[in-house]
């Protein structure tokens, strides 16, 4: 008797010693994945996370699924880019019907314009990418108060990180001659990279890979290509490669390789999360511009 009493007291201790708050993980869905891992480095293991748009996903053309609107059902936020990025967001919010407060994650970033579109592709500026998770921060920190601590020091934790990454974007762009600072990709979606880093990037589709590019455009840019004797075009991982291996063949300007614009990788692929990302993209860039 005396032992099963020592054992219903240290039962007690341990109750008592353990954290009060011990409430199921927040529910949150991300547009796609770009976000997705954002929110995980906020939120940490104090969040349940699950992303629409996948890795190596179209976010640009996505078609939702009916099992996009039972996550939005459940969750408790949704987390989106904004700018016009997730066009067919409205119809599943309909069909979800749910109570997910919505986040914006560009919310206080000025757009860039492109004609009458804003671009949405602000996170391949890693100084607007900071602003993407102060964004987050403060949306978890207002829909979970016991945890908002947790989460500002995690976001403090991932700006660091971010900070450090802009400072070796710009160092390695510096030792891209001024010259060379030029390159054709398929479509709008590093403008935001081009007005930070200083390399211009041309584009024959905009900023929406579901646009088209028209023979005039084309031959526009193969001409320009020609004339201002610029070094490489480029993949990108989720658009079709042929538009840019016709415009390498009729300008003799190398394909320096394959840029992430709009998605991360799987876990064994280049670009697992964010950081990854942008990495990858700036040394296939200094590659392929350097000499």
């Amino acid at each position: 008797m005396r032992r099963w009493r020592g054992l219903l007291l240290a039962s007690a201790l341990l109750l008592c010693a353990s954290p009060l708050h011990a409430q199921a993980p927040l529910k949150l869905v991300a547009s796609f994945s770009i976000l997705g891992d954002f929110v995980k480095n906020v939120g940490g293991n104090r969040v349940e996370v699950t992303t629409l748009v996948g890795p190596d996903g179209d976010v640009h053309v996505y078609t939702p699924t009916p099992a996009d609107v039972r996550k939005i059902a459940d969750a408790k936020l949704l987390v989106v880019n904004g700018f016009g990025l997730e066009g067919w967001l409205p119809r599943l919010l309909e069909a979800a019907g749910g109570k997910a407060s919505i986040v914006t994650a560009t919310s206080g970033i000025a757009p860039l314009k492109l004609g009458s579109d804003a671009d949405p592709h602000a996170w391949q500026s890693v100084a607007d990418a900071e602003k993407y998770v102060l964004n987050i921060r403060d949306a978890l920190a207002a829909a979970d108060p016991p945890d908002a601590e947790a989460f500002r020091q995690n976001a403090q934790s991932y700006l660091a990180k971010l900070e450090a990454l802009d400072g070796e974007v710009r160092q390695a762009v510096d030792r891209i001659p001024p010259s060379r600072r030029k390159m054709i990709s398929t479509h709008d979606a590093f403008g935001y990279f081009a007005a930070r880093y200083g390399i211009e990037f041309i584009a024959p589709i905009g900023v929406s890979t579901e646009a088209e590019a028209s023979a005039r455009d084309i031959a526009k840019i193969i001409a320009q290509v020609k004339a201002e004797h610029i070094p490489a075009v480029f993949l990108e991982r989720i658009s079709d490669p042929r538009l840019m291996r016709r415009i390498s063949a009729e300008t003799g300007a190398r394909i320096g390789g394959t840029l992430y614009s709009d998605s991360l990788s799987d876990e064994k692929g280049d670009a697992p999360t964010y950081i990854d990302m942008v990495r990858h993209n700036i040394t296939t860039l200094t590659s392929a511009l350097a000499n």
